[in-house]
């Protein structure tokens, strides 16, 4: 019997966020985060509107090892806002963690500037927008598909034809 090898599209290359997991893992236990997804996801966590005026900075361990604390810094008139929400991300935060590992939230107040860049970076990146495949690609999948009785099938295969093409220009690009 042959034995069927399933071809991997990576060509045996690791994937960067495999690569860098340990350190990022490591780096983010230095400063208390035993789940770094709380850091990599925060505004998914708490939602955008409190992840775009605080970010978490810390988590510290009592001596008992019961119900940690999360310093989440924040500009100054930002922090009576934060300070009625406190339950809510401490709840939405031990969802992230699976069980109630934070019991108590920190709030730090920093200046409108940031100390170093002059201005404290609180909005996350914003995502790059998909403007989808052009004319020229649309119609060479189109070409492509011209046979297809059916036209539901023909549409859905030339969509899908046309975003391959355009992943491996944009391979060819970069």
């Amino acid at each position: 019997m042959k034995q069927s090898r399933t071809q991997s599209s990576t060509f045996g290359f690791k994937p960067a966020s495999k690569l860098l997991q340990a350190r990022i893992r490591t780096a983010s236990e230095s400063r208390g985060f035993a789940v770094s997804r709380l850091l990599t996801h925060w505004d998914e966590i708490v939602g955008t509107g409190v992840a775009r005026i605080a970010r978490p900075v810390d988590v510290s361990y009592g001596r008992k090892g019961l119900g940690a604390t999360l310093t989440v810094l924040t500009s100054g008139p930002n922090a009576p806002m934060l300070e009625m929400q406190r339950e809510q991300i401490c709840e939405k935060v031990n969802a992230c963690y699976g069980y109630r590992a934070i019991s108590r939230i920190r709030i730090t107040q920093t200046a409108p500037s940031g100390f170093a860049e002059g201005a404290t970076p609180f909005d996350p990146a914003p995502k790059p927008a998909f403007s989808g495949p052009d004319a020229g690609t649309k119609q060479a999948a189109a070409r492509q598909t011209a046979d297809v009785a059916s036209d539901d099938l023909r549409a859905a295969l030339e969509a899908l034809g046309a975003n391959v093409m355009m992943k491996h220009r944009t391979k060819k690009d970069i």
